[in-house]
């Protein structure tokens, strides 16, 4: 069973930063999940939600704020590169793209650390998206991808089927131990998210899941 820190490592550091991506590999994770959003000035970087929100409480959306100006009122805001630099392929990426981001500059961003060291078997895409899911697996044929799913396994098999991925992460609230059999005979990968309680993982892991995304990867060091 792979364990995957989740946003780095959300409970024990500030989501998405480079601080947050360290203490998962910290605690000995095999794979570091990310959230990738665009700026107004095509800059990659890493944040979950679609907007920023400062210590006084102002908000500026991402995709129509300049880096520079984002940075003003989130100092450990991270640049795609800086993941990349702070990572140094010491643990596999799970790249999630979120919903209606711009698609070009998060493919050009790829394809540079590709074009520069790194390895298509260390670097995983995937979305909530399947219009994103569609482009980004078109746009880099070479790299594995993740149907990111909800609660709908029918929907997520035949997501899955469209892009040629044999992985699916869906959200461990609505797994149950003879779905998680059925997934694993029909050949697919299951990662539940956000698995925090180590017991049931272990328990599940009887059945077949192949790893789990956890926010603390502390609870799982053997």
């Amino acid at each position: 069973m792979k364990i995957v820190g989740h946003r780095g490592a959300k409970g024990l550091a500030p989501e998405n930063t480079v601080a947050s991506l360290l203490k998962a590999i910290e605690h000995n994770v095999d794979e570091i999940e990310f959230d990738l959003r665009v700026t107004k000035d095509n800059k990659v970087v890493l944040h979950h939600d679609p907007e920023i929100t400062d210590a006084s409480g102002n908000s500026f959306k991402i995709e129509t704020t300049t880096l520079a100006e984002l940075s003003k009122h989130k100092s450990d805001l991270a640049l795609f590169d800086e993941a990349l630099k702070a990572i140094n392929h010491r643990v596999t990426i799970l790249v999630e793209v979120k919903p209606h981001v711009a698609i070009k500059p998060v493919v050009a961003a790829i394809k540079g650390a590709l074009s520069s060291g790194w390895e298509p078997n260390e670097i995983v895409i995937g979305s909530f998206s399947q219009k994103t899911l569609r482009a980004l697996h078109t746009d880099l044929p070479e790299l594995q991808t993740v149907v990111i799913e909800r609660w709908s396994g029918v929907r997520a098999r035949f997501r899955a089927r469209q892009v040629n991925a044999k992985r699916l992460n869906m959200n461990q609230r609505w797994l149950w131990w003879g779905f998680i059999r059925a997934v694993k005979r029909g050949g697919y990968e299951l990662y539940p998210y956000t698995m925090n309680d180590s017991a049931k993982a272990y328990q599940w892991d009887k059945y077949g899941i192949a790893g789990v995304i956890t926010d603390y990867p502390d609870r799982f060091e053997k």
